[in-house]
């Protein structure tokens, strides 16, 4: 079977890659396991000073499968919560991780495919690459702490469009707002996040950690208790009739009919 993700060791860095190019570098519980378990290779490692995570075939990630999503609806509260906990523990390795990591966002992201970019210590973007918030055009909310991590980075009124409307927003004006660190013409972003990993490693590592957690703490618990409000969220979305139609509305490339599926509710 083949694995959709995989680890690239180049000894001071890792370079992490989501290998689902046919859903668009969809999550998968293959990154998950290799995301998480390079994060602690990292940790333990004094010889690594960077993670970097990149999408093949030149998309970042499209967030949740949808297809899979889909089976969700009829589980118990309690399982449909744990699914979401699951990107929750991604999101939060990233976090916790003392070296820091790089998203080299090659065409854009979309839906947990923000929130795990949004994540990492430093983006490395496509200056035309979009950055789309669109869970509510399938009935649901957003989650991996996306929420809190918007509002602290960009005006209430663009997380609000993002979010309510569904309206991508380029990496060139996230980066004119100062939410993403570097933006670079097509083709360059992995090069210069390689050039990022090189200026983090002749840095000092452990002070690069400490940095990095001050940083985090800042407004870590907020994040955290924001995270559980999602994943209670999401977990009541899934399971509504409005996410059943804006789901299968995705997935039979039609336009969802809210208004009907409101009075199922």
């Amino acid at each position: 079977m083949q694995q959709l993700a995989h680890c690239e060791d180049h000894g001071d860095r890792l370079i992490v890659v989501n290998s689902n190019p046919s859903k668009r570098n969809a999550l998968s519980p293959d990154l998950y396991r290799v995301l998480v378990d390079s994060l602690d290779l990292a940790a333990r490692e004094p010889r690594i000073t960077s993670v970097i995570l990149r999408g093949e075939g030149g998309y970042f990630c499209a967030g949740g499968d949808l297809g899979l999503l889909a089976t969700r609806r009829d589980l118990p509260r309690d399982q449909r919560l744990a699914r979401i906990e699951e990107l929750h523990a991604v999101i939060r390795a990233v976090l916790n991780c003392p070296k820091p990591v790089i998203a080299a966002v090659e065409g854009g992201a979309a839906g947990a495919g923000v929130s795990l970019a949004f994540a990492c210590d430093m983006i490395v973007a496509d200056r035309d690459a979009t950055f789309t918030v669109a869970y509510v055009k399938a009935g649901l909310v957003p989650d991996g702490g996306l929420t809190s991590t918007l509002a602290a980075h960009l005006p209430r009124e663009l997380v609000m469009r993002m979010a309510l409307l569904g309206e991508p927003v380029t990496a060139e004006r996230l980066f004119s707002l100062g939410a993403i660190s570097q933006i670079e013409p097509a083709g360059n972003v992995l090069p210069a996040a390689l050039a990022l990993a090189d200026r983090l490693g002749a840095g000092p590592s452990g002070a690069q950690g400490r940095i990095k957690a001050l940083v985090n703490s800042a407004h870590t618990s907020y994040r955290l208790d924001q995270m559980n409000a999602e994943r209670d969220a999401m977990a009541d979305a899934i399971a509504d009739a409005e996410a059943a139609e804006g789901i299968a509305a995705f997935l039979e490339k039609r336009r969802p009919d809210f208004t009907k599926a409101r009075g199922t509710t």
